[in-house]
């Protein structure tokens, strides 16, 4: 038996594909200590991790506090969660011994840590991974947009902040790449390389092992029976920036009286009352558990979160993307590249477009030929079995 540190922040889409893994872990003989914020606790603990956690506020305060406008910016806003994190991991783990470390390939300041504590790391990576040409690129690319007054300023904050590290932890950051995507000898990627933009651009230390689907339990109140065996279009926004109201009455208006059965998940921010009126060939919840409705739908629209557009794809259902912002513009652009679904822009959008998109992806079967193919490809990956199959060569291959 090892004894495994895990290291993740307090996003919901970066936490769920690590469940899978930490329960297989768990079943296999390990021991999982698992640091994040105290949202999470719940279901990290069901897995049968040790859950120990850092000031959520204060984390994502430190993290938007660096500016959200630039990508420069989010960089220094990672460096200063660094006063929030690392102090607390060291002080709850001091006397601990610990025989490797997995940590997010965003949040939690993992490869710092792994450094710190002198132990083998491992990358769990729930958006697309980069490459350091690939990062630096788009670094490259997005300055050239920046004023250069404001360039300098961010430049500067950035220095100030890997000098304060290097005096406090005697740890060098050589680059902007090592503290946003947090590279370590092994990667796991949950999605397929053939998902993955420029996938043969990755060497072998990425592996891709696709969604990391595991049992969860359905919700309690919802009636499975009314959507068996129906036209069923299934509308989420995600978990996080869900409360677009205005959106959800477009699609109340688009799809009323349609010969389609319609699950719409609005968060548990939106008023269900301020909807309106719900037509009959409607359900609408706060929460649904979407694998299990995945499961019996025709069509996702979708936001494109990796986790969502990972778990479409993987049951076969062929997608309408609306981004919101981050990797998910990028999502979408994936999507209508291997023809398994279209992204539209929800500033433009009209009821009248959407149902038209929706019914062009329906009757269209290229595009349910195409999710059915990725289907192939993202089961046969391995999901969070094959993660742990992976990490543990990686601890065999490595002095542990």
């Amino acid at each position: 038996m090892s004894r495994v540190l895990f290291i993740n922040g307090g996003s919901e889409g970066h936490i769920n594909p690590t469940i899978g893994v930490v329960q297989e872990l768990i079943s296999r003989g390990e021991e999982v200590v698992y640091f994040t914020i105290g949202d999470f606790r719940e279901c990290v603990e069901k897995t049968g991790a040790t859950v120990r956690t850092f000031d959520g506020q204060k984390f994502i305060k430190a993290f938007i506090s660096g500016g959200r406008t630039y990508l420069l910016e989010r960089v220094n806003g990672l460096l200063l969660t660094a006063d929030i994190v690392i102090p607390a991991v060291l002080e709850q783990i001091k006397g601990e011994k610990f025989d490797y470390i997995i940590h997010d390939s965003m949040f939690g300041c993992g490869r710092l840590l792994a450094q710190i504590l002198q132990l083998p790391a491992i990358n769990s990576c729930t958006t697309f991974a980069e490459t350091k040409l690939s990062f630096d690129h788009t670094i490259e690319q997005l300055s050239q947009h920046i004023p250069n007054a404001i360039l300098e300023k961010i430049n500067e904050n950035y220095q100030a902040l890997i000098a304060k590290i290097k005096a406090t932890y005697n740890i060098d950051i050589y680059s902007p790449y090592e503290v946003f995507c947090n590279p370590a000898p092994l990667t796991i990627v949950y999605t397929t390389r053939e998902f993955q933009p420029f996938g043969d651009n990755f060497d072998q230390t990425y592996k891709f092992v696709g969604p990391s689907i595991y049992p969860r339990n359905a919700q309690r109140n919802f009636d499975f029976t009314a959507i068996r065996n129906k036209n069923l279009i299934y509308i989420s926004r995600g978990t996080v920036i869900n409360q677009a109201l205005e959106f959800y009455k477009l699609c109340l208006k688009a799809f009323a009286n349609t010969p389609y059965t319609i699950v719409m998940s609005i968060g548990q921010k939106t008023q269900l009352d301020k909807l309106g009126k719900i037509p009959p060939n409607f359900i609408v919840q706060d929460y649904v558990p979407q694998t299990k409705v995945l499961k019996n739908a025709k069509l996702f629209i979708t936001h494109g979160g990796m986790n969502s557009t990972n778990e479409s794809l993987y049951y076969g259902v062929p997608l309408i993307v609306i981004p919101q912002g981050a990797d998910q513009p990028i999502i979408a652009e994936q999507v209508a590249k291997i023809g398994a679904g279209i992204p539209l822009q929800m500033q433009t959008l009209t009821a009248q477009q959407l149902f038209k998109a929706a019914e062009h992806v329906l009757k269209e079967s290229s595009f349910q030929e195409a999710a059915a193919n990725s289907s192939k490809t993202f089961q046969n990956s391995g999901g969070y079995h094959r993660a742990v199959d992976e990490i543990f060569k990686f601890k065999d291959q490595t002095t542990i």
